[in-house]
C-alpha cells in the first residue's frame, strides 16, 4: 500500500479482489466506491448479552461507515444469516449481495458484570478468514470501547492504517447567547458518547490540550482576569496553574511528546515570545525573543521541532526553529494569514488554520511548506487537531449570524467526508487524544 506520505492528494481506491487476493482497500488516487461490508447482529451468547450484542455491532458498523470507506449492506438484503459464532459461513450467500467483507461477533457478560467481546473478519470473495479472531473484555460499562476496538481492528486490517475509534476529544463545551457565552472544558469518545465535564462555567477556558499518555490536559483560563496555563488531571479533575511571574499572561500551551515539558506563549513588557518549561521542575526556558506576537507551537512528533505562528514578517505566518529555539524559518508564502499550526503524528504534515479572501480553511503542508491543500472553507473554521493515526482532522466551525453557534467537524486529509460530530451542547477548540491504553 502506498503510503500517505508519497500521495498527498489522497482519494479512496478499491482494489479488485479475486479468490486468490487477500481484502485490502488502499488509500490511493482515484474514487471508487466504498467497499461494502456486511455486520450480522452479533450472537448474545448468554441473555445478559442480549442488548450489548445489539448495540456492539451498531457502533461497529457506525465507526466503519463515518469513515467514508466502508458501505454497510442492510441485513434485509442478506440471504442467509450466521446461525451462531462458530458456525461455517456461506460465502456464496455473502458474495450474491456483494458483501467483500463479513463481520461475526459474539457477546457474553458473566455474573460479575464483566463483558467479553468475540469477532472474527472475513474476506468474502477468497472464502477465509481476515487475520485471526480476537477477543476483547472489560466491564459492561465499558461496552463502547470494546465496540470501538473491534471497528478499529476491521480498519486496521481493512486498510493497513493505524487504528483510531478508541480514542478521545477534550473540548469546550459552550452554552448561552453568542455574546455571553458560559464555557467548560468537557471529555467525550472521538464519535461524541460519553461526554464528562472537567470544570464548571465560572471563568472563561481555552484551548485544551491533551498530554501524550491522554492522562492529563493542558488548558488557558481567565479566572483571575487574566490568561493563565493549567494542568488538570483527567481521572480525578485535580489541577495546578504553571508557575509564571507575577503580572504576566501565559497562554496557547501543548505538551512535548514525552509528556515532560511544555511550549506556550508568554506576554510580559508587552512582548509575546514562545517558552519551554519542565513541567515537573517548573524551570523555564526563552525559544523566541522578538518584537513580533509568536504563538501557537506545537512539536514534532519526535521532540526537535517546534512549528509556531508570528507576525514577524509582517503578517500572521508559520515558522519552524528548533525545539531549544534558534534561527527560525518561514514556511508559509501563500495569500492570507496561517495560524494555530500542528505536527501530524505521522511527522509528515502541518495542519494548519488559514484566512484568504474573507474565507477561513482548514488545510494541510509538507514540513517545508510545500504542496499546500485546503481541505475546507466556510465563514469560520478554525483550530485543527489530527487523529491519532495522522488521518483525519477535526476543527471548530462556526456558523454567522447573530445566532451563529460553533460545533465539531471532521474532515479526511484527502479533503473527503467531511462531517458534523454530535455534541450536547455547541462545542470548540478540540483536542484529540492518543489511542487509549
Amino acid at each position: 500500500m502506498k503510503s500517505v506520505l508519497a500521495v498527498l492528494a489522497l482519494l479512496i481506491c478499491v482494489l479488485p479482489l479475486q479468490a486468490q487476493q487477500p481484502l485490502r482497500l488502499t488509500i490511493d488516487e482515484g474514487v471508487i466506491e466504498p467497499l461494502p461490508f456486511a455486520a450480522p447482529a452479533f450472537e448474545a451468547e448468554n441473555a445478559q448479552a442480549a442488548e450489548l450484542a445489539q448495540n456492539i455491532a451498531a457502533v461497529v458498523a457506525q465507526d466503519l461507515v463515518g469513515t467514508g470507506l466502508f458501505r454497510q449492506i442492510g441485513a434485509d438484503a442478506f440471504i442467509s444469516t450466521l446461525s451462531s459464532f462458530a458456525a461455517p459461513v456461506q460465502f456464496a450467500d455473502w458474495r450474491a449481495i456483494n458483501a467483500q467483507a463479513l463481520i461475526s461477533g459474539a457477546v457474553s457478560v458473566d455474573a460479575n458484570g464483566q463483558l467479553a467481546v468475540k469477532f472474527r473478519l472475513y474476506d468474502v470473495f477468497a472464502g477465509g478468514e481476515l487475520g485471526t479472531g480476537l477477543q476483547f473484555a472489560g466491564t459492561s460499562q465499558g461496552w463502547r470501547r470494546m465496540a470501538h476496538k473491534v471497528a478499529d481492528e476491521v480498519y486496521h486490517r481493512i486498510t493497513g492504517e493505524d487504528r483510531y475509534f478508541d480514542s478521545r476529544v477534550v473540548f469546550v463545551s459552550e452554552t448561552g447567547p453568542k455574546d455571553n457565552r458560559a464555557k467548560r472544558l468537557a471529555v467525550m469518545d472521538y464519535d461524541g458518547a460519553n461526554v464528562q465535564y472537567l470544570t464548571d462555567s465560572s471563568a472563561i477556558v481555552l484551548a485544551p490540550r491533551f498530554s501524550p499518555t491522554g492522562d492529563r490536559v493542558l488548558y488557558t483560563s481567565y479566572e483571575t482576569g487574566f490568561p493563565r496555563i493549567y494542568v488538570l488531571d483527567v481521572a480525578n479533575v485535580g489541577r495546578r496553574a504553571l508557575d509564571v511571574p507575577e503580572g504576566t499572561m501565559s497562554f496557547a500551551p501543548r505538551f512535548s511528546p514525552n509528556g515532560q515539558r511544555v511550549v506556550f506563549s508568554l506576554t510580559a513588557g508587552g512582548n509575546t515570545d514562545i517558552y519551554a518549561m519542565d513541567i515537573t521542575s517548573g524551570a523555564r526556558t526563552r525559544l523566541t525573543s522578538s518584537p513580533a506576537i509568536d504563538t501557537a507551537p506545537s512539536y514534532s512528533p519526535d521532540g526537535t521541532q517546534i512549528v509556531f505562528e508570528s507576525d514577524r514578517s509582517g503578517t500572521q505566518q508559520l515558522y519552524v526553529m528548533p525545539a531549544g529555539g534558534g534561527e527560525a524559518t518561514r514556511i508559509s508564502f501563500g495569500t492570507g494569514r496561517y495560524g494555530t499550526p500542528v505536527w501530524s503524528p505521522r511527522g509528515d504534515l502541518l495542519a494548519f488554520t488559514k484566512q484568504s479572501n474573507g474565507r477561513f480553511h482548514i488545510g494541510v503542508m509538507r514540513l517545508d511548506g510545500s504542496q499546500e491543500r485546503l481541505l475546507t472553507a466556510s465563514f469560520l473554521d478554525e483550530g485543527p487537531t489530527w487523529s491519532p493515526n495522522g488521518r483525519v482532522i477535526m476543527f471548530t466551525r462556526e456558523t454567522q449570524g447573530a445566532n451563529g453557534a460553533p460545533a465539531l467537524y471532521s474532515v479526511d486529509i484527502s479533503g473527503r467526508n467531511l462531517r458534523k460530530l454530535k455534541t450536547q451542547t455547541p462545542a470548540s477548540d478540540p483536542s484529540w487524544s492518543p489511542l487509549q491504553k
